[in-house]
Protein backbone atom coordinates (compact mmCIF):
# COMPACT_ATOMS: atom_id res chain seq x y z
CA UNK A 1 0.00 0.00 0.00
CA UNK A 2 1.48 3.78 -0.76
CA UNK A 3 2.42 5.45 2.24
CA UNK A 4 -0.15 7.46 3.72
CA UNK A 5 0.39 11.42 3.07
CA UNK A 6 -2.11 12.93 5.49
CA UNK A 7 -3.05 11.67 9.27
CA UNK A 8 -5.78 8.91 9.53
CA UNK A 9 -7.41 11.29 11.76
CA UNK A 10 -9.98 14.09 12.27
CA UNK A 11 -8.14 15.96 14.16
CA UNK A 12 -7.99 18.29 11.55
CA UNK A 13 -11.54 19.58 11.71
CA UNK A 14 -10.76 20.05 15.65
CA UNK A 15 -7.69 22.36 14.86
CA UNK A 16 -9.24 24.06 12.12
CA UNK A 17 -11.13 27.10 14.50
CA UNK A 18 -12.45 29.06 11.76
CA UNK A 19 -15.22 25.97 10.74
CA UNK A 20 -18.69 26.34 11.51
CA UNK A 21 -20.84 23.95 9.07
CA UNK A 22 -19.35 20.59 9.34
CA UNK A 23 -21.49 17.68 7.49
CA UNK A 24 -21.37 13.95 8.15
CA UNK A 25 -23.24 12.35 5.03
CA UNK A 26 -23.07 8.59 3.32
CA UNK A 27 -24.96 5.98 2.57
CA UNK A 28 -27.99 4.87 5.23
CA UNK A 29 -26.70 2.51 7.68
CA UNK A 30 -22.87 3.00 7.49
CA UNK A 31 -22.54 5.06 10.91
CA UNK A 32 -23.18 8.84 10.22
CA UNK A 33 -25.37 9.19 13.32
CA UNK A 34 -22.18 7.54 15.04
CA UNK A 35 -19.71 9.42 13.51
CA UNK A 36 -21.52 13.12 13.78
CA UNK A 37 -22.04 12.44 17.87
CA UNK A 38 -18.53 11.16 17.91
CA UNK A 39 -17.57 14.31 15.91
CA UNK A 40 -19.61 16.58 18.15
CA UNK A 41 -18.23 15.23 21.48
CA UNK A 42 -14.56 15.50 20.22
CA UNK A 43 -15.67 19.31 19.49
CA UNK A 44 -17.24 20.03 22.56
CA UNK A 45 -13.67 19.05 24.15
CA UNK A 46 -12.33 22.48 22.10
CA UNK A 47 -14.67 24.41 21.33
CA UNK A 48 -16.78 26.66 23.43
CA UNK A 49 -20.06 25.72 22.24
CA UNK A 50 -21.41 23.08 20.03
CA UNK A 51 -24.90 22.36 18.17
CA UNK A 52 -25.78 18.72 16.48
CA UNK A 53 -28.25 18.83 14.07
CA UNK A 54 -29.86 15.89 12.65
CA UNK A 55 -32.34 16.52 9.33
CA UNK A 56 -32.73 12.91 8.56
CA UNK A 57 -36.63 12.18 9.47
CA UNK A 58 -35.15 8.64 11.04
CA UNK A 59 -34.17 11.00 13.59
CA UNK A 60 -31.60 9.05 15.29
CA UNK A 61 -29.52 11.21 17.88
CA UNK A 62 -32.40 10.27 20.86
CA UNK A 63 -31.23 6.94 20.16
CA UNK A 64 -28.14 7.83 20.12
CA UNK A 65 -27.99 9.51 22.93
CA UNK A 66 -30.68 7.94 24.73
CA UNK A 67 -32.35 10.76 25.76
CA UNK A 68 -35.51 12.56 24.04
CA UNK A 69 -34.48 15.70 21.74
CA UNK A 70 -36.86 17.90 19.89
CA UNK A 71 -36.77 20.75 16.73
CA UNK A 72 -35.47 22.79 20.17
CA UNK A 73 -32.22 22.86 20.49
CA UNK A 74 -31.63 20.73 24.32
CA UNK A 75 -28.25 20.17 26.64
CA UNK A 76 -27.44 16.92 26.07
CA UNK A 77 -26.98 14.91 29.34
CA UNK A 78 -23.26 14.93 30.64
CA UNK A 79 -21.67 17.52 28.66
CA UNK A 80 -21.88 21.56 29.46
CA UNK A 81 -21.37 23.07 26.14
CA UNK A 82 -22.82 20.83 23.33
CA UNK A 83 -26.72 20.43 22.62
CA UNK A 84 -28.82 18.70 19.98
CA UNK A 85 -32.03 19.36 18.26
CA UNK A 86 -34.14 17.20 15.29
CA UNK A 87 -36.08 18.66 12.40
CA UNK A 88 -37.99 17.19 10.18
CA UNK A 89 -38.10 19.65 7.21
CA UNK A 90 -41.56 18.73 6.17
CA UNK A 91 -43.04 19.20 9.67
CA UNK A 92 -41.30 22.85 9.27
CA UNK A 93 -42.45 23.56 5.58
CA UNK A 94 -46.18 22.46 7.56
CA UNK A 95 -46.06 25.23 10.41
CA UNK A 96 -44.28 27.91 7.90
CA UNK A 97 -47.41 27.02 5.41
CA UNK A 98 -50.19 27.37 8.58
CA UNK A 99 -48.86 31.09 9.30
CA UNK A 100 -49.31 31.66 6.17
CA UNK A 101 -52.94 30.68 6.18
CA UNK A 102 -53.65 34.14 8.66
CA UNK A 103 -53.31 36.46 5.51
CA UNK A 104 -56.44 34.64 4.04
CA UNK A 105 -57.01 34.03 0.51
CA UNK A 106 -54.02 36.34 -0.01
CA UNK A 107 -52.02 33.52 1.71
CA UNK A 108 -52.93 30.82 -0.21
CA UNK A 109 -52.45 32.36 -3.17
CA UNK A 110 -48.97 33.49 -2.61
CA UNK A 111 -48.32 29.85 -1.42
CA UNK A 112 -49.36 28.28 -4.58
CA UNK A 113 -47.31 30.97 -6.15
CA UNK A 114 -44.17 29.92 -4.40
CA UNK A 115 -44.72 26.00 -4.34
CA UNK A 116 -45.19 26.13 -8.25
CA UNK A 117 -41.38 26.25 -8.37
CA UNK A 118 -39.90 22.78 -8.25
CA UNK A 119 -37.70 21.89 -4.92
CA UNK A 120 -39.17 25.28 -2.76
CA UNK A 121 -41.19 23.63 -0.14
CA UNK A 122 -38.17 21.37 1.06
CA UNK A 123 -35.73 24.83 0.40
CA UNK A 124 -38.05 26.96 2.64
CA UNK A 125 -37.55 24.12 5.71
CA UNK A 126 -34.46 24.68 4.84
CA UNK A 127 -34.41 28.72 4.83
CA UNK A 128 -36.64 28.41 8.12
CA UNK A 129 -33.56 26.24 10.02
CA UNK A 130 -31.15 28.05 8.75
CA UNK A 131 -32.53 31.52 10.57
CA UNK A 132 -33.63 29.73 13.31
CA UNK A 133 -29.57 28.26 13.63
CA UNK A 134 -28.15 31.67 12.70
CA UNK A 135 -30.10 33.44 15.87
CA UNK A 136 -28.24 31.20 17.74
CA UNK A 137 -25.00 31.72 18.79
CA UNK A 138 -23.17 28.30 18.33
CA UNK A 139 -19.49 27.92 17.77
CA UNK A 140 -19.98 25.44 15.30
CA UNK A 141 -22.66 22.97 13.94
CA UNK A 142 -22.57 19.70 12.92
CA UNK A 143 -25.26 17.91 10.73
CA UNK A 144 -26.15 14.66 11.09
CA UNK A 145 -27.85 14.25 8.00
CA UNK A 146 -30.34 11.88 5.66
CA UNK A 147 -28.92 8.94 3.79
CA UNK A 148 -27.10 10.81 0.38
CA UNK A 149 -29.61 11.74 -2.42
CA UNK A 150 -31.27 13.61 0.58
CA UNK A 151 -28.17 15.78 1.68
CA UNK A 152 -26.75 16.68 -1.36
CA UNK A 153 -30.57 18.32 -2.23
CA UNK A 154 -30.37 19.89 0.99
CA UNK A 155 -26.58 21.31 -0.25
CA UNK A 156 -28.50 22.48 -3.60
CA UNK A 157 -31.33 24.30 -1.78
CA UNK A 158 -29.63 27.83 -1.54
CA UNK A 159 -29.30 28.20 -5.22
CA UNK A 160 -32.91 26.69 -5.90
CA UNK A 161 -34.57 29.18 -3.38
CA UNK A 162 -32.65 31.96 -4.71
CA UNK A 163 -33.42 31.28 -8.35
CA UNK A 164 -37.32 30.86 -6.87
CA UNK A 165 -37.11 34.45 -4.43
CA UNK A 166 -35.33 35.92 -7.31
CA UNK A 167 -38.61 35.14 -9.45
CA UNK A 168 -41.36 35.71 -7.19
CA UNK A 169 -39.65 39.14 -6.39
CA UNK A 170 -39.86 39.93 -9.81
CA UNK A 171 -43.44 39.36 -10.24
CA UNK A 172 -44.30 40.83 -6.75
CA UNK A 173 -42.90 44.15 -8.77
CA UNK A 174 -45.06 43.81 -11.45
CA UNK A 175 -48.45 42.42 -10.09
CA UNK A 176 -48.04 43.63 -6.21
CA UNK A 177 -49.59 46.87 -6.57
CA UNK A 178 -52.48 45.40 -8.57
CA UNK A 179 -52.65 43.11 -5.67
CA UNK A 180 -52.93 44.92 -3.07
CA UNK A 181 -55.85 46.74 -4.76
CA UNK A 182 -57.55 43.15 -5.11
CA UNK A 183 -57.04 42.28 -1.48
CA UNK A 184 -58.68 45.72 0.09
CA UNK A 185 -61.42 45.57 -2.01
CA UNK A 186 -62.20 42.14 -0.34
CA UNK A 187 -61.95 43.30 2.55
CA UNK A 188 -58.44 41.82 3.46
CA UNK A 189 -55.10 43.40 4.54
CA UNK A 190 -53.85 45.98 1.81
CA UNK A 191 -50.23 45.10 2.99
CA UNK A 192 -50.51 40.92 3.08
CA UNK A 193 -48.61 41.09 -0.11
CA UNK A 194 -45.70 43.24 1.26
CA UNK A 195 -45.70 41.45 4.35
CA UNK A 196 -45.17 38.28 2.51
CA UNK A 197 -42.48 39.92 -0.13
CA UNK A 198 -40.70 41.29 2.89
CA UNK A 199 -40.65 37.45 4.55
CA UNK A 200 -39.31 36.26 1.51
CA UNK A 201 -36.86 38.64 0.81
CA UNK A 202 -35.49 38.42 4.35
CA UNK A 203 -35.23 34.64 3.77
CA UNK A 204 -32.97 35.02 0.54
CA UNK A 205 -30.95 37.36 2.20
CA UNK A 206 -30.42 34.61 4.99
CA UNK A 207 -30.01 31.62 2.25
CA UNK A 208 -27.06 33.45 -0.13
CA UNK A 209 -25.49 34.49 3.41
CA UNK A 210 -25.65 30.91 4.21
CA UNK A 211 -24.69 29.76 0.65
CA UNK A 212 -21.65 31.90 0.79
CA UNK A 213 -20.44 30.17 3.43
CA UNK A 214 -21.10 26.66 2.67
CA UNK A 215 -18.92 27.06 -0.44
CA UNK A 216 -15.83 28.74 2.42
CA UNK A 217 -13.56 26.16 3.04
CA UNK A 218 -12.33 28.28 5.93
CA UNK A 219 -16.10 28.03 7.07
CA UNK A 220 -17.80 24.46 5.96
CA UNK A 221 -16.55 20.97 5.11
CA UNK A 222 -17.76 17.43 4.86
CA UNK A 223 -16.89 14.28 6.27
CA UNK A 224 -18.11 11.60 3.98
CA UNK A 225 -19.02 8.40 6.07
CA UNK A 226 -18.75 4.85 4.40
CA UNK A 227 -18.40 1.14 4.93
CA UNK A 228 -15.72 -0.94 2.94
CA UNK A 229 -17.70 -2.44 0.36
CA UNK A 230 -18.21 -1.88 -3.36
CA UNK A 231 -21.35 -0.24 -3.26
CA UNK A 232 -20.68 2.39 -0.17
CA UNK A 233 -17.44 2.98 -2.14
CA UNK A 234 -19.10 3.44 -5.04
CA UNK A 235 -21.68 6.24 -3.54
CA UNK A 236 -18.82 7.85 -1.80
CA UNK A 237 -16.51 8.70 -5.36
CA UNK A 238 -20.33 9.91 -6.33
CA UNK A 239 -20.54 12.31 -2.66
CA UNK A 240 -17.28 13.46 -3.48
CA UNK A 241 -17.77 14.49 -7.50
CA UNK A 242 -21.29 16.04 -6.32
CA UNK A 243 -19.52 18.22 -2.94
CA UNK A 244 -16.99 19.16 -5.54
CA UNK A 245 -19.78 20.53 -8.16
CA UNK A 246 -21.29 22.08 -5.41
CA UNK A 247 -17.82 24.01 -4.21
CA UNK A 248 -18.16 22.69 -0.81
CA UNK A 249 -15.02 21.36 1.14
CA UNK A 250 -14.27 17.95 1.27
CA UNK A 251 -11.21 15.96 2.75
CA UNK A 252 -11.53 13.37 5.13
CA UNK A 253 -13.60 10.23 4.86
CA UNK A 254 -14.53 7.67 7.87
CA UNK A 255 -14.21 3.92 7.04
CA UNK A 256 -16.97 2.72 9.71
CA UNK A 257 -17.57 -1.08 10.42
CA UNK A 258 -14.20 -2.48 10.15
CA UNK A 259 -13.31 -6.46 11.07
CA UNK A 260 -10.15 -7.02 12.20
CA UNK A 261 -9.95 -10.82 13.51
CA UNK A 262 -7.38 -11.86 15.64
CA UNK A 263 -4.53 -14.33 14.38
CA UNK A 264 -5.25 -17.08 16.68
CA UNK A 265 -9.17 -17.27 14.85
CA UNK A 266 -10.27 -19.72 12.85
CA UNK A 267 -13.59 -18.54 11.47
CA UNK A 268 -13.63 -18.20 8.49
CA UNK A 269 -16.42 -15.85 7.62
CA UNK A 270 -14.23 -13.61 9.40
CA UNK A 271 -11.25 -13.89 7.72
CA UNK A 272 -13.14 -13.37 3.66
CA UNK A 273 -15.04 -10.54 4.98
CA UNK A 274 -11.58 -8.84 6.50
CA UNK A 275 -9.53 -9.85 2.82
CA UNK A 276 -12.83 -8.82 0.97
CA UNK A 277 -12.96 -5.29 3.38
CA UNK A 278 -9.26 -4.64 2.86
CA UNK A 279 -9.17 -5.16 -0.89
CA UNK A 280 -11.76 -2.28 -0.77
CA UNK A 281 -9.38 0.26 2.09
CA UNK A 282 -6.87 -0.19 -0.26
CA UNK A 283 -8.78 1.35 -3.31
CA UNK A 284 -9.96 3.97 -1.31
CA UNK A 285 -6.59 4.87 -0.34
CA UNK A 286 -5.49 4.35 -4.01
CA UNK A 287 -8.10 7.21 -4.74
CA UNK A 288 -8.32 9.56 -1.82
CA UNK A 289 -4.49 8.93 -0.37
CA UNK A 290 -3.00 12.51 -1.86
CA UNK A 291 -6.07 14.43 -0.46
CA UNK A 292 -7.98 13.38 2.20
CA UNK A 293 -7.89 11.83 5.91
CA UNK A 294 -8.94 8.44 5.74
CA UNK A 295 -10.16 7.46 8.95
CA UNK A 296 -10.30 3.80 10.39
CA UNK A 297 -13.08 2.67 12.58
CA UNK A 298 -13.64 -1.04 13.55
CA UNK A 299 -16.66 -3.30 13.93
CA UNK A 300 -17.39 -3.31 17.79
CA UNK A 301 -19.01 -6.44 19.41
CA UNK A 302 -21.86 -3.74 20.43
CA UNK A 303 -23.82 -0.84 19.87
CA UNK A 304 -22.35 2.33 20.23
CA UNK A 305 -25.24 4.08 22.59
CA UNK A 306 -25.72 6.64 25.52
CA UNK A 307 -23.14 9.72 26.39
CA UNK A 308 -20.16 7.12 27.53
CA UNK A 309 -19.83 4.30 25.03
CA UNK A 310 -19.96 7.46 22.35
CA UNK A 311 -17.74 9.54 24.51
CA UNK A 312 -15.22 6.03 24.29
CA UNK A 313 -15.91 5.75 20.47
CA UNK A 314 -15.20 8.97 19.36
CA UNK A 315 -11.36 8.74 20.39
CA UNK A 316 -10.81 6.92 17.80
CA UNK A 317 -11.53 9.70 15.53
CA UNK A 318 -8.59 11.54 16.48
CA UNK A 319 -6.20 8.49 17.89
CA UNK A 320 -6.09 5.79 15.10
CA UNK A 321 -7.22 2.07 16.40
CA UNK A 322 -4.86 -0.60 16.47
CA UNK A 323 -6.47 -4.13 16.20
CA UNK A 324 -5.20 -6.48 18.72
CA UNK A 325 -3.18 -8.99 18.26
Amino acid sequence: MAEETLEPTLQNILDQKSLKWIFCGGKGGVGKTTTSCSLAIQLASCRESVLLISTDPAHNLSDAFGQKFSKEATKVNGFDNLSAMEIDPTSAIQEMVEQSDSNGMMGSMMQDLAFAIPGVDEAMSFAEIMKHVKSMEYSVIVFDTAPTGHTLRFLSFPTVLEKALGKLSALSGRIGPMISQMTSLMGGQADAPEDMFAKLESMRAIITEVNTQFKDPEKTTFVCVCISEFLSLYETERLVQELTQYEIDTHNIVVNQLLFPRQSSNCEHCQVRHNMQQKYLREAHELYDEFFHIVQLPLLTEEVRGPQKLKEFSKMLVTPYSPAA
